[in-house]
């Protein structure tokens, strides 16, 4: 039977951009009696039969298919998922729809407001315990007072405010403009809303292992119609075990984050993982010891304290650098700091 190539149905049918899949607004548009005369391609000269319209039937179910595929992925095997439900990325669009791994045959859904896309999702008697750090921040009443006063008390640590950051932030994402981003370990939400109603990405996920936060977040979107209705979607998934395909993403956002993951070096190495060619990860944290610090007591300085994993400036270059990252560049104030690299 004669057979088509994908890059030939490609160039027959709609261009590929890498961050979205175009396909013909109507795909009944395409007649078979077009195909009822030779084809000429630059490689060969294909006589239409019918098993060429067979071929080239089957070339369009596959588009079909690949139409219904949604920016997520399977955390299990990072399968794209088929999304059933009505269009558009948004809370509720997404909250009305179901999502499916083709591969693995496993389901998810947003009945909590959130889609959860984290490994273990609906499961009936696992759970999985974290490190203290983690579970801290899953707590109904850390999630409802961390913008009511805890992230305030960051600005005691060098930390210039959520304005001041954000704008930091939109300076190093300048070559993301337009793209997809996604703000991981979210909290509630500060910065994900600021991302969504800039009006910059085509589409802002708010990312966050905490239901609570998620929820707290929710709470926050709800106050004001602009943000429910613009392309924001909240996802509960593991940061070191993120729901999109590889080179997928042009931004990732971590505020106040890096500190508080169980392993940082997993969390960024899968960072690396999802985003494209020349997209920006930035995050901020607090620091271990500064460059003020007297070298004679660097060493002293405990590397944990509390429930929190502190790096030096030194420590979270290498770090960052080692998972594959490039162009590192930073900003520091007090025990503040802002960092920056590029997939290359």
């Amino acid at each position: 039977m004669a057979s088509i190539s994908s890059s030939s149905v490609n160039h027959l049918f709609s261009p590929i951009h890498h961050r979205n899949l175009l396909v013909p607004k109507s795909l009944s548009s395409f007649k078979y009696s077009q195909f009822n005369s030779p084809i000429r391609y630059p490689f060969s000269r294909i006589q239409a039969t019918s098993d060429l319209v067979a071929t080239v039937s089957e070339a369009i179910t596959q588009l079909q298919d690949l139409g219904e595929h949604d920016l997520f992925a399977c955390p299990v095997c990072f399968e794209p998922l088929i999304r059933k439900g009505p269009p558009g990325f948004n809370l509720p669009a997404i909250y009305r729809s179901g999502f499916k791994c083709r591969k693995c045959n496993k389901t998810y859904s947003s009945k909590n407001i959130y889609l959860d896309l984290t490994v273990i999702a609906g499961a009936k008697d696992y759970v999985e315990i974290q490190p203290s750090r983690t579970e801290l921040f899953r707590s109904p009443l850390v999630s409802f007072l961390y913008e009511r006063g805890w992230r305030q008390n960051f600005n005691l640590r060098g930390f210039p405010g959520p304005d001041d950051e954000f704008d930091m932030a939109q300076e190093y994402f300048k070559p993301s403009e337009g793209g997809i981003l996604v703000d991981v370990s979210c909290g509630s939400g500060l910065f994900s809303r600021k991302f969504a109603k800039s009006g910059i990405y085509s589409k802002v996920v708010a990312l966050d292992f905490s239901e609570n936060m998620l929820r707290q977040c929710y709470d926050f979107i709800k106050l004001d119609d602009t943000i429910s209705s613009s392309n924001l979607a909240l996802v509960r998934a593991d940061v070191s075990r993120l729901p999109f395909a590889s080179g997928s993403i042009d931004a990732v956002h971590a505020g106040a984050a890096l500190h508080c993951w169980p392993s940082p070096s997993n969390a960024i190495a899968e960072i690396n993982r999802v985003l494209r060619s020349g997209g920006v990860f930035v995050g901020t944290t607090f620091l271990r010891s500064t460059s003020s610090t007297p070298a004679i007591l660097r060493p002293f300085d405990q590397r944990i304290s509390g429930n929190y994993n502190y790096l030096t400036e030194e420590e979270i270059e290498d770090l960052i650098k080692s998972c594959g990252l490039t162009n590192y560049t930073k900003k520091v104030q007090q025990a503040f700091i802002m960092f920056s690299a590029q997939k290359s």
